[in-house]
């Protein structure tokens, strides 16, 4: 009876033991708890949509809560340093974008090296630049526009987001490959109306910010500023079919701490692909004007690479200092 009840016991330990196996497990395996992407970029901002986008696929595949939170600042250099100052667990992200591949050049004392201290994770969307001017400019194709500012040099005026902004940087590269100067004006705030009122003559916008212009004709389109030609606006030529080689547009990725686990970095950049080829996904980048942007890990790492290369290139050029 003893050794019947004694046998009991062991087995009734062991069968408490089983459910205890499965959870220690879970706990081991990344990600173990909510995971936070710090985004450089306000609250309602475009980047910060697509942060938000991409926290709910993930929270939803992974198990875990993805959780954005906004760090923005001093041009996204803020979030960035943070992130990389954290605990390389893979439980804090960045929302890496185009604007930290310029800044690696712009700002020449930075607290961190997006080299060296941030690990490039997972491509997300690229978003498209329209070259677009007033429509007092008495241009309609590339070519034109060209051949009107050489005949007037810094006549025309060129509006940004502000200084060392992708849309200034994407003006500058331009100006460099096109042998023509313009006069930029950078705003803080909207510059659209200014735009159209023709106080400022062109930009090049992103497609977002600007498509509803564009479509009810408020704007002219010249081109787009990737290397093909787009499906949201097919009949636009490229910047490239006029200056080969021309390639401008913003971006938008998740990165993490040097130092993260490969088995985050993997499993990341797998479910990040996975949303890129999920079409409900797709229709709501779409929506925002942005294109997927698929690659691997290794991949983007080179792209973000090219990229601080490509812009140290035009910020040298132009002799463009952080304000």
């Amino acid at each position: 009876m003893k050794l019947q009840r004694r046998k009991f016991l062991r087995l009734a330990a062991g069968a408490a033991a089983l459910p205890a196996l499965p959870r220690h497990a879970r706990a081991d395996t990344y990600p173990s708890r909510p995971v936070r992407v710090i985004v450089g970029y306000s609250a309602g901002s475009a980047s910060d949509i697509i942060a938000r986008l991409m926290a709910q696929y993930l929270s939803q595949k992974l198990g875990q809560q993805f959780v954005v939170e906004n760090h923005p600042g001093a041009a996204t250099n803020l979030a960035a340093e943070y992130v990389a100052r954290v605990a390389p667990d893979g439980h804090t992200l960045l929302l890496l974008t185009s604007a930290n591949t310029v800044n690696a050049t712009l700002y020449t004392k930075l607290n961190f090296n997006l080299r060296t201290d941030i690990t490039p994770i997972a491509s997300i969307d690229l978003v498209p630049y329209v070259m677009e001017v007033t429509n007092a400019l008495p241009v309609k194709t590339v070519a034109e526009f060209i051949a009107y500012a050489k005949a007037a040099p810094d006549k025309i005026n060129m509006a940004s987001n502000g200084v060392g902004s992708g849309p200034h940087v994407a003006g500058e590269l331009f100006q460099m490959m096109a042998g023509v100067k313009l006069v930029h004006v950078p705003y803080t705030g909207n510059p659209y109306s200014d735009l159209i009122a023709g106080q400022v003559q062109m930009m090049f916008s992103p497609i977002p910010a600007s498509i509803a212009y564009v479509r009810s004709k408020q704007l002219r389109p010249l081109a787009v500023g990737t290397p093909t030609r787009l499906q949201i606006l097919p009949d636009l030529p490229t910047v490239a079919e006029t200056l080969p080689g021309y390639d401008a547009s913003g971006w938008h990725a998740l990165a993490a701490p040097k130092g993260v686990p490969a088995d985050a970095v993997a499993l990341i950049s797998k479910t990040v692909t996975a949303s890129l080829d999920d079409p409900a996904f797709k229709k709501k980048l779409g929506d925002l004007g942005s294109l997927p942007m698929p690659m691997t890990s290794t991949e983007f790492g080179k792209y973000v690479v090219d990229d601080i290369a490509k812009w140290a290139k035009v910020i040298k050029f132009a002799n463009i200092k952080a304000d």
